[in-house]
């Protein structure tokens, strides 16, 4: 798999290994799809640089080879053991809306995180015992409700699935186009990667939906909307309060700072984040920039601040014997450092959470550490 740009282009191209036969190409410019394509030429060449380096054992620099990288809608063993190119083909393009969005602007960061993107519903605890209810009466264990492609509430079971598929379900869910219902057959890369699971999903209210991760059973028609009433019609004002948080993240009135203009809020070991630039009405920079500009913060605050987390015995005792060089605060300040310009960005990490904020440029940079550390600990109870 390979990528190019060209004019603010994007393409990903995905070729199999042994044949180099093209299996599928998406094109993003803007964000957007893009209709545009590569030129068979160019595929021809790409294809050259990869059997050529396959053949002295060099693998290309910016190749994918990991066979969990599209298995999520095609099993493991159609993507190891291609016996019908054509047919592979086909099977692929129920992968197209999750790869394009993951090439496009998304409005979630779980893809850079590897975290679940998630919003805070202002009556979580009524919404949690429903879903718990709604699933143990279907016959399946797995549930949650999603919005825009966050996670508002999910079973225990939900929350164990691992990574990455924890990550991509909901945002499976959420780059689909609008549908009542679907019945969708899914891979999980590391849970089921040979055989598929039925991904169920309704929806409740427009941008909000229903979904159940199971077997042969529940059938769909057995989800009607008698059964769908019981359950979520009490609950009807919760789910609306619901709709609004796709972009918001938080329950409105939340109190923030009104220098604020985007946050990312991770909890490193439940593997969830909430993740707004839309946090007060402050008209610059765009929604987009915004994204950008935490995107680009949280990568380099991870790379060269913040460790990843510990992980075999042995990390953590090297983790431990570190402990007093590690950082518990960066800022950033991405323009001119006068008073009224530039762009203020600042991280904290306290225990297993790590905040980061975009602050607007009346932020004094004497004061983001403590604007920071007040905020991480408002939302600490949330996450």
């Amino acid at each position: 798999m390979g990528e190019e740009g060209t004019e603010g282009t994007v393409h990903l191209l995905c070729l199999a290994a042994s044949s180099g036969v093209p299996l599928f190409c998406r094109s993003c410019r803007g964000g957007a799809p893009a209709r545009q394509q590569l030129p068979f030429s160019v595929i021809g060449s790409l294809n050259g640089v990869h059997m050529f380096g396959q053949n002295l054992e060099v693998q290309l620099s910016s190749a994918r080879t990991e066979d969990t990288t599209v298995v999520l809608l095609v099993g493991l063993e159609e993507l190891t053991n291609i016996r019908n190119v054509e047919r592979l083909k086909k099977e692929l393009r129920a992968s197209y809306c999750l790869i394009d969005s993951f090439l496009g602007d998304s409005e979630l960061i779980g893809d850079l995180t590897q975290c679940v993107d998630c919003v805070v519903p202002p009556e979580g605890s009524v919404l949690q015992e429903a879903l718990s209810g709604f699933a143990e009466a279907a016959g399946t264990a797995f549930g949650s409700l999603v919005v825009s492609g966050r996670v508002v509430a999910a079973t225990e079971s939900w929350w164990r699935l691992g990574t990455p598929e924890a990550v991509l379900l909901p945002w499976l869910v959420g780059s689909l186009p609008p549908q009542a219902a679907r019945d969708y057959p899914v891979y999980l890369p590391h849970g089921s990667p040979t055989v598929p699971h039925r991904l169920l999903t309704l929806t409740l209210l427009p941008g909000l939906e229903l979904c159940l991760l199971c077997g042969p059973r529940p059938p769909l028609s057995q989800l009607d909307l008698q059964f769908l009433d019981r359950w979520w019609q009490p609950v009807l004002d919760p789910l609306r309060a619901c709709v609004p948080l796709g972009s918001r993240a938080l329950p409105a009135g939340f109190p923030l700072h009104t220098d604020i203009l985007g946050l990312l809020l991770l909890h490193l070991e439940l593997k969830r984040c909430l993740f707004t630039v839309e946090p007060s009405g402050v008209q610059e920079p765009s929604p987009e920039h915004r994204r950008r500009l935490l995107r680009s913060f949280y990568t380099l605050v991870t790379a060269t601040h913040f460790p990843p987390e510990p992980g075999s015995a042995e990390d953590k005792v090297e983790e431990a014997a570190q402990r007093t060089q590690v950082p518990r605060a960066c800022y950033l300040v991405s323009g001119p450092e006068e008073p009224g310009t530039g762009w203020r960005l600042v991280a904290v990490q306290a225990g297993p959470r790590r905040l980061l904020l975009l602050l607007s440029a009346q932020c004094p940079t004497h004061a983001l550490r403590g604007l920071a550390t007040h905020t991480l600990q408002a939302l600490s109870p949330l996450l």
